[in-house]
């Protein structure tokens, strides 16, 4: 077993296919672990890597179809490639609009079964990566006072800096200092990148009574009634990015409150 390999979860009740499945996956350098059931998979401590789920759908108790709904809500969904002796149309439409990678019916070939698991660990790494990227973010945003918070809001909503002085009841000098703080310490080297920060932590731009997806944002549809470009080039020359700081391997280091 490495402790760098992907890590396969089967569950089926039948054993056979358990022995099987585990017996195949694991010659291909994976690692395995085999449940019996749906509720001996619920059993098992999260996980938090790359991985991937072969769930039977007919099973004692819990069957795969609901085990996918439960697990879709959990913080880390893993992707599922169903495997059944007893498919149908209705039942793999469910599956495959619940986001299941594939839908194989016993018995199948095991090329056709290790191309599925590829697709789904790929689909497996890229979510952990934008997991950890909206941590990152996350982290952030945390060392951000409570003004500052409220400046970033107001930025991302596409406001320029009088109207957010306005807002706030201070001067226009003061909110350029408040937002050159938050662009260093979010490592933000231009407006752009600050809204798209929002856009990946899911946050929601507020503009009077309308809420506004970052994404709309980035797409030219600010709620202040300007271009995007024109508030990029608004921004840009008021603030001197060379104040932003870096750690000496050339990654952002934001500056603790």
């Amino acid at each position: 077993m490495s402790c760098n390999a992907p890590t396969l979860f089967v569950v089926d009740d039948d054993p056979s296919v358990r022995a099987a499945l585990s017996l195949l996956l694991r010659s291909t350098g994976y690692n395995v672990e085999t449940f019996a059931s749906a509720d001996d998979l619920l059993a098992r401590r999260p996980f938090d890597g790359p991985g991937c789920i072969l769930l039977d759908v007919q099973m004692p108790g819990l069957n795969g179809l609901d085990l996918q709904q439960v697990l879709s809500v959990t913080d880390r969904p893993l992707p599922i490639i169903f495997i059944t002796a007893h498919g149908n149309i209705p039942m793999s439409v469910r599956a495959m609009k619940a986001g299941a990678v594939d839908f194989l019916t016993k018995p199948f070939n095991d090329e056709v079964l290790l191309n599925a698991v590829a697709r789904a660990l790929s689909k497996s790494k890229r979510e952990q990566l934008e997991r950890n990227e909206v941590a990152e973010i996350s982290g952030r945003l945390s060392t951000l006072t409570a003004r500052e918070q409220e400046v970033f809001g107001r930025v991302v909503a596409g406001q320029l800096n009088k109207q957010i002085a306005a807002d706030l009841g201070t001067v226009e000098k003061t909110i350029k200092v408040h937002r050159a703080r938050v662009m260093q310490k979010m490592c933000a080297d231009s407006l752009a990148a600050l809204v798209m920060m929002a856009a990946r932590a899911g946050i929601f731009i507020q503009s009077q009574a309308q809420k506004v997806p970052a994404d709309d944002w980035v797409a030219h549809k600010s709620p202040s009634g300007l271009s995007f470009q024109k508030l990029q080039e608004s921004y840009t020359s008021e603030l001197n990015l060379n104040s932003q700081a870096a750690s000496p391997n050339g990654r952002c280091s934001p500056t603790r409150p």
